[in-house]
């Protein structure tokens, strides 16, 4: 699919010198940087979720267990 779109000239040429380095074309660096930034997003919606489950659940846990999980993310300093 062919896409136009604009961006600052600082930022364009920026892009244009690492395709130049790679070796690859625009249309690669941008689809290779879109698909980049998409999977990050996508793994932080899934980190959200995982931490609203988990934050429900730490809040059940018994104050001793929740101090002994916290003893044992502590460094050893022995």
């Amino acid at each position: 699919m062919k896409v136009a779109l604009s961006i600052a000239d600082d930022l364009f040429g920026a892009a244009e010198t690492l395709s130049k380095r790679l070796g690859v074309s625009w249309s690669r660096l941008y689809a290779t940087a879109l698909a980049d930034y998409v999977g990050r997003h996508r793994g932080r919606k899934n980190t959200d979720q995982l931490n609203t489950v988990y934050a429900d659940a730490r809040d059940r846990l018994p104050p001793a267990i929740r101090r002994a999980q916290r003893r044992s993310l502590e460094p050893d300093t022995r």
